[in-house]
């Protein structure tokens, strides 16, 4: 890594400060800076061990995929968050499959997951942070659960667009419908009916080139 990463890496991992400087040196010397493409895959499933990722730039997507193709994303990964989920063979306990792309140009740091390992079993605080970490992404997992199982369709929908326009900074979102069922664990036919539904009510308008938010108060009165 150049001198500049080396300088941001230990700003992205909150236990560096509790860290030996012989444990400093095993992270620098076991972490490797990667550059990925919109789309491109990074962790694939539970046989994949990736290692521990925090994000330098970019944005990544961290979902399910069902053994019939059916996606739901459980959470995005944006500048300087950390994930322990790519590292699967270090967590024991977790047998299901969790896949993880990049959503545009990205720069990731990779842990190396034995050393990580290594590291959480011998300094508490490195474990204490793998704990807390695993606990809040798995909250965030089942959030996503709950609104599925217990949410209407045009409600996770709403709040969906308006996220996806405030990630974009603006109110046209790019993602074609395929897209839009795959974050929600849908099929694409709903969500072109609901969609239409938005546009027939002048709440969105939707066009080959994406969809616009145009009134964001009545979209936001579905949340």
């Amino acid at each position: 890594m150049e001198k500049n990463d080396r300088e941001l890496l230990p700003e992205l991992l909150p236990f560096w400060g509790k860290l030996k400087e012989p444990e400093k040196k095993q992270i620098f010397d076991h972490t490797i800076l990667n550059t990925y493409q919109n789309g491109q895959k990074i962790h694939g499933g539970y046989e994949d061990c990736t290692g521990v990722i925090a994000v330098k730039s970019g944005r990544l997507r961290v979902y399910l995929l069902s053994e019939e193709g059916k996606e739901v994303t459980l959470f995005r990964l944006l500048d300087q968050d950390v994930c322990l989920l790519s590292a699967s063979c270090i967590m024991r306990n977790i047998s299901f499959d969790i896949y993880v792309d990049a959503e545009g140009p990205t720069e990731l740091f990779v842990v190396n997951a034995a050393v990580y390992d290594k590291l959480a079993k011998e300094n508490p605080a490195v474990g204490n942070f793998m704990t807390e970490l695993i606990s809040m992404r798995f909250s965030e997992a089942m959030w996503v659960m709950e609104q599925i199982l217990f949410m209407k369709l045009d409600k996770r929908l709403a709040m969906f667009l308006l996220e996806e326009a405030n990630l974009e900074n603006g109110d046209t979102i790019t993602l074609t419908h395929e897209q839009i069922a795959g974050h929600l664990g849908s099929a694409r036919e709903v969500i072109s009916r609901m969609l239409k539904y938005f546009s027939n009510e002048e709440i969105l308008s939707v066009s080959r080139k994406g969809i616009k938010i145009l009134d964001r108060k009545r979209l936001t009165e579905f949340v």
